[in-house]
């Protein structure tokens, strides 16, 4: 069977966001206001944001805007794996901030639970399963990374559940399947849509004024707060939040540190009883494999399978534009990668086929800082890995804004920047050589050229 039979019938737009309990669009900034705290960015790092600044102090004015709508950007579109990781996975903590690593993975933890304690306790129904992720080796050399991995992580105080290839096949069946690791403690499966309009509901439930369709355009000083500058009139605030990630910051010095790449998605149409029962996934995790290119896969809470991964595209200039987010030629690949690692599924359809920007900077763990003399801050560069990470960001951003010395300001990865990433057009060459190069060390058991041990040592990477 052709691979792209399956994708005749598939709707250019994210699965998440067509889900009929999407809510009505809010009103439009009009006029000028103030503020207290003015939040720009209406994603889960915006959203975070607003909420946790009104649970420290319900006395304070919040205002969102954000230029479209709540969620529509990456935050209604991810595959929904929310991680407790802060660092965008165990090894690249070990590899940067080792001498915190305990301390980041114990605020990890102790965040994904507020996640969870906090849709409890607004009531917020986001298809919310705490099942873990199971990364699969479907190399052999492969295997020897993830048993290094469930090793090393021991006296950290995570544990890994190591699984032969028998193990995870009776897990999710697939003949590419040779081990895994099973985190299942760490992550859990999170419609991302109705996360992020149940966050919208309980920021409005406290009081947040959110404006939609209300692009920022500028920022600037104003006496002793700050003034932006608005698609219809402007907010004054003595204090800003930016939480634009993938869209080019008001600050234009975190411009060079950020860039978006593009990431896409395939979603099945729901498999029955008998098609399900033929792949197993009874325990529900989410998945990855083991690639530098990867895939990434999870069940919808009705049971259809959402594919992503492997491809990151990164467009010459940076430029964020709708037209990027169709790629025919990716979704004919992911549809082949699909049957190849699932062939007792041929038949099946693709309902929806997708894409959208990240917000990746080089290592691959969101930075902070802050600007015009303390009065902004900022946390962007989450790389992926932003549905769980967003609310750190949010904490972290108000602890910046307060100047409150923290647990989490004192940390090394609040303090420092990445690197930044070049000019074009060297912004573009390396980014593709770098690409190149992660294709080869797959198909050569893993194997890093120079271009990528030379990147390794300088801090660069780059990542789906």
């Amino acid at each position: 069977m052709d691979p792209a039979s399956s994708l005749k019938d598939a709707r250019p737009t994210p699965f998440w966001l067509e889900d009929p309990g999407r809510p009505e669009p809010l009103a439009a900034l009009v006029g000028d206001t103030h503020c207290d705290l003015l939040v720009v960015g209406g994603g889960y790092a915006g959203l975070w944001t607003a909420l946790v600044a009104k649970e420290r102090d319900p006395s304070l004015d919040v205002v969102l805007v954000e230029g479209h709508e709540t969620g529509w950007a990456a935050s209604g579109r991810n595959g929904g794996f929310c991680a407790a990781s802060l660092t965008h996975g165990f090894g690249n903590g070990l590899q940067r901030w080792p001498g915190e690593l305990t301390q980041l993975e114990k605020l990890g933890a102790a965040n994904l639970q507020a996640i969870e304690d906090t849709l409890g306790r607004y009531g917020i129904d986001c298809d919310w399963e705490r099942t873990g992720e199971l990364d699969v080796a479907t190399e052999p050399y492969q295997l020897d990374w993830l048993h290094e991995v469930a090793e090393q992580v021991a006296p950290y105080g995570v544990g890994l559940t190591v699984l032969d290839a028998a193990q995870v096949r009776a897990e999710v069946d697939s003949p590419t399947f040779l081990g895994g690791v099973w985190d299942k403690d760490g992550v859990a499966m999170v419609h991302p849509a109705k996360l992020a309009w149940g966050l919208r509901q309980a920021c409005l439930g406290q009081g947040v004024r959110i404006f939609e369709h209300t692009r920022a355009t500028a920022l600037e000083e104003n006496g002793s707060g700050m003034a932006v500058r608005t698609s219809y009139g402007r907010v004054f605030a003595r204090r800003v939040a930016l939480a634009t990630n993938a869209f080019p910051s008001l600050l234009r010095r975190v411009r060079p540190y950020v860039v978006p790449v593009y990431d896409y998605a395939l979603m099945t149409e729901p498999l029955d009883d008998a098609r399900l029962a033929s792949i197993g996934w009874r325990n529900r995790q989410g998945l990855g494999d083991s690639a530098n290119q990867f895939h990434y896969f999870r069940l919808s809470g009705d049971n259809r399978i959402l594919w992503g991964g492997y491809d990151a595209v990164y467009h010459y200039r940076g430029r964020v534009r709708s037209e990027h987010d169709q790629r025919p030629e990716t979704f004919r690949r992911l549809a082949g990668h699909f049957f190849r690692t699932f062939p007792q599924l041929e038949g099946v359809r693709f309902t929806h086929a997708w894409g959208g920007a990240i917000d990746t900077c080089t290592r691959f763990a969101a930075f902070y800082g802050t600007a015009h003399r303390g009065r902004v801050a900022y946390a962007t560069g989450y790389t992926g890995l932003g549905v769980g990470a967003t609310r750190f960001g949010a904490e972290t951003v108000l602890d910046l804004l307060a100047g409150e010395r923290t647990e989490r300001t004192e940390l090394r990865m609040v303090r420092e920047r990445p690197l930044p990433f070049p000019p074009e057009p060297f912004r573009w060459a390396g980014i593709e050589l770098t690409k190149w190069s992660l294709d080869r060390a797959d198909r050569h058991a893993g194997r890093r050229n120079l271009w990528l041990k030379a990147m390794d040592r300088l801090g660069f990477g780059f990542d789906s």
